[in-house]
């Protein structure tokens, strides 16, 4: 006979230390899943605590308040359905570990504990967690499964290939997995490998939304033991998402199309050291009748440049939510980096709720003037403005007798940023609204940016953004401004057509001073991203000049992305978390 079970899958958005909040959102979620009949309800990694935690994780009564939650949470399984979700496990006073708790019938039945901890770009799990050991099976309403945590399943001999061996035909894995462009797309397949050479049901539940720099994308799926994917949750969205699972009586659901393909094979050695079995409850199956569910498939993958788009509109709409920020400021210059940064800003978190600021020069020219005008108006946000002649009229007069017989060079240049810096933060601190910074990855590469002037603010939508994709996003969002409520093209052709230049003297360019950026930033992501040699990256076919001039900035610069504030994570390695050069650093290449 054939067995049915119902899997909920909640796909959250969670805040670091919002313990009660995070807890009523798994209670209603929770309570959704029983009315939907579910058999068991899964929530994500760390639900109670939000992710990362990091160091509120030394704080004895932050541990304390999240075993509170997660008893809380697992006492409302009474009546159904079975729960698991993710908690700090205290383990009776020993060292902390990343865990699973699993909850039937009120009770807490056990604890999974994560035996593969991240070290690596954007995590540092064994700064805080003990290794797990153990690698149990449940089985609840006659199912057997495995419940694991993120990266355990990352690893074709890992916990699951041992539960698997113990019998499971479910896995559980539950994630708080932080988006880059294209990781959708290589976990899905994934997902779908470990599934099929495994053969049984594989749930991946992703968290989703912004924390800090860091955009978790949802994307949750539940695989058949073909590698199919039977459901999903949509990108950058809550949902639950609920499946029926088919089995028959002797394990996993095998359909025809998977049999021939060879199942996964581990020796005992091997699963040996990956962790223990162990088989934890049983409950025999019992038919529940219970309305079918509507049929529906799973949501399309979306393409590479909307799910950075779409990346940032979270971070943005999180980043200012989470901190209480209802306003935010923005510089407009006339270019395409500040004007994709209020595009998405007006996307995140409403038109009405974005001020622009145009501060002009003696250098700015009136097509850019127009252009932030044009922009505004599109957008529908209020725009300021501010003109900076005064001020920089001030400056040049109070140093005049300092720099007397110096020729002008970037000082001078500068000055004019760092008063649009002290322009935004004024109003900044008199309203209360915080500051978007608009320089993009190549700039802050580069260090083409001005410390204390355009580097000011509270949040760098653009951080981690090249800037061939920023005119990529520019045109993807005049395309598809209907997704967002507006009208298609908001951003000025002329902005997007004008050569890129800060407007700090007459007739300046970027390409002055850098290489032009498609050029630029393939060498960029080769030594950034991919740690590529200067001999690698030359063997590769990139300018010697170029490659000397990106490795000396990178190097150089590095006091000044310390100071910048922190941006949406969109590549596979960021400024920040993910980079950490020592700023007294004399090692060289290529020289």
């Amino acid at each position: 006979m054939a067995r049915t079970f119902r899997l909920a899958l909640a796909q959250l958005n969670l805040t670091v230390g919002d313990l009660g909040g995070n807890t009523g959102r798994m209670l209603d979620y929770l309570r959704r899943a029983r009315d939907c009949g579910a058999d068991l309800v899964a929530f994500p990694e760390l639900a109670t605590t939000g992710y990362p935690p990091e160091d509120l994780l030394f704080k004895k009564a932050f541990i304390e308040e999240n075993l509170a939650a997660m008893r809380q949470v697992v006492a409302a399984s009474a009546g159904g359905p079975a729960v698991a979700l993710g908690y700090v496990n205290g383990n009776g006073g020993g060292r902390l570990t990343n865990a699973a708790a699993i909850g039937l019938d009120g009770r807490l039945v056990d604890s999974y504990d994560k035996i593969f901890l991240p070290n690596y770009g954007v995590f540092d799990e064994e700064r805080y967690f003990g290794k797990g050991e153990i690698c149990p099976v449940y089985e609840i309403n006659g199912v057997r499964i495995g419940v694991n945590v993120c990266e355990d399943i990352w690893y074709e001999i890992g916990p699951a290939a041992v539960q698997q061996a113990a019998g499971a035909e479910l896995i559980v894995n539950i994630n708080a997995s932080p988006f880059h462009a294209g990781k959708s797309d290589f976990r899905r397949r994934m997902i779908a490998e470990r599934a099929a050479s495994h053969r049984l049901f594989v749930a991946y539940l992703n968290t989703v939304g912004g924390q800090d720099e860091l955009v978790f994308d949802g994307n949750s799926i539940v695989c058949d033991p073909a590698g199919r994917t039977i459901a999903g949750g949509p990108a950058f969205e809550e949902a639950l998402i609920i499946t029926d699972l088919i089995l028959d009586a002797a394990g996993g659901d095998l359909p025809t199309d998977a049999a021939a393909a060879p199942p996964f094979i581990a020796t005992p050695d091997e699963l040996a050291a990956v962790g223990r079995p162990e088989f934890i409850i049983a409950s025999g199956y019992r038919e529940r009748i219970r309305p079918p569910l509507p049929s529906v498939a799973p949501p399309a993958a979306l393409a590479e440049i909307e799910e950075i788009y779409r990346a940032l509109v979270t971070g943005v709409r999180d980043y200012l939510g989470k901190t209480g920020f209802g306003k935010a400021l923005v510089g407009l210059s006339g270019g395409v980096d500040s004007a994709l940064t209020a595009a998405v800003a007006a996307d995140a978190i409403g038109c009405g709720n974005v001020v622009g600021v145009t501060m002009p020069s003696r250098y700015s020219s009136p097509g850019s003037i127009a252009d932030s005008a044009a922009l505004a108006d599109n957008l529908g946000i209020e725009l300021w403005e501010v003109p900076i002649e005064p001020a920089h009229q001030a400056f040049a007069e109070m140093l005049a007798g300092r720099f007397r017989g110096t020729p002008p060079n970037v000082a001078e240049e500068n000055v004019q940023a760092r008063i649009r810096g002290n322009i935004l933060m004024t109003i900044s601190n008199k309203f209360g609204w915080m500051v978007l910074t608009t320089g993009n990855k190549s700039e802050m590469a580069m260090g083409y940016a001005t410390l204390y002037g355009d580097m000011a603010g509270g949040f760098a939508v653009l951080k981690d953004v090249p800037k061939t994709t920023v005119y990529q996003l520019c045109r993807w969002r005049n395309q598809h401004g209907a997704q967002f409520g507006g009208p298609p093209g908001v951003i000025p052709q002329a902005i997007i057509d004008k050569p890129p230049s800060a407007e700090l003297k007459e007739n300046q360019l970027d390409q002055d001073t850098l290489p032009p950026y498609e050029e630029l930033d393939p060498v960029i992501k080769a030594y950034v991203e991919d740690d590529g040699s200067y001999a690698e990256m030359v063997a590769q076919g990139f300018d010697p000049a170029v490659v000397r001039q990106v490795m000396a900035a990178v190097d150089r610069n590095e006091y000044k992305r310390r100071q910048a504030p922190p941006g949406v994570k969109i590549t596979p390695r960021a400024f920040g978390r993910d980079w950490r050069l020592p700023i007294v650093n004399r090692y060289r290449q290529g020289n």
